[in-house]
């Protein structure tokens, strides 16, 4: 690997990222230190409203609340996105002491053949076929939140990117799912969901893999995971390999 292939990489994923949020945010202001982003017809999805800081800002947390305040006026949440994950480090325990949600996203890139499938059966549905698994997963990740208008405005802007959806059955019952999305001449699998009852089987492996066959050739196929969790290594066992680091702070309704 040379000297300069992680920052390419890296750079990569980062464009990827900002490219998706460009084609469904109707809202991109210019500010000292980023991008105030809004999706005025997806007020509830909170990764097309937020306020992106692309460098080192030298705020304190509270004048980069009050930027969130203002661009987000009117809305019930507060998102801001740290580009460099040690901007958003340095900052990360005060803004959870105010009661911010945080999380290290890692954006990998896959680039090495994954081992053979294991014959689990995974088949390709309709979107709406894996609804039950979306609100299982909603009420996980948000368990004292109503998701109000989410679900439907994830299916619009899932549908303007050629979403395909793979899920694993169990007598007759949807128990996990993956989605992919395709877009520019690359591709993303947005979504990798196995209820609860039901992990440590290998579907979560089966149902990414089958995504990854479905990418077909694809520019860059990518995925995100917590990078402080356990579906990272999945991922890497199934040939993604990191390539960025951010930092999400979301302050809920």
């Amino acid at each position: 690997m040379s000297e300069t292939e992680p920052i390419e990489r890296a750079a990569r994923a980062r464009g990827w990222h900002h490219g998706r949020q460009a084609r469904i945010c109707d809202v991109a202001d210019p500010w000292a230190h980023g991008t105030l982003l809004r999706a005025t017809r997806f007020r509830d999805y909170w990764d097309y409203n937020v306020v992106r800081v692309e460098d080192e800002p030298g705020l304190e947390v509270g004048e980069l609340i009050a930027v969130a305040d203002e661009a987000l006026d009117g809305y019930a949440h507060r998102r801001i996105d740290f580009d460099v994950i040690a901007a958003g480090e340095a900052r990360r325990s005060d803004f959870e002491a105010l009661g911010w949600r945080t999380l290290r996203l890692l954006y990998m890139r896959h680039e090495a053949e994954p081992p053979p499938a294991d014959g689990l059966a995974v088949e390709e549905v309709p979107y709406d076929l894996a609804g039950d698994l979306r609100l299982a997963w909603h009420e996980e990740d948000f368990p004292d939140q109503d998701p109000g208008a989410y679900h439907e405005q994830a299916r619009e802007v899932a549908m303007s990117r050629d979403a395909r959806v793979f899920v694993a059955r169990q007598d007759d019952r949807t128990i996990g799912f993956a989605q992919l999305e395709h877009e520019s001449g690359s591709a993303e699998i947005t979504h990798v969901y196995v209820h609860p009852e039901h992990r440590g089987a290998g579907l979560g492996t089966a149902i990414t893999r089958a995504s990854i066959d479905a990418a077909g050739p694809v520019e860059d196929l990518w995925i995100s995971a917590d990078d402080e969790d356990r579906p990272k290594e999945l991922y890497a066992r199934l040939g993604f390999r990191p390539a960025w680091l951010s930092m999400e702070l979301t302050r809920l309704p």
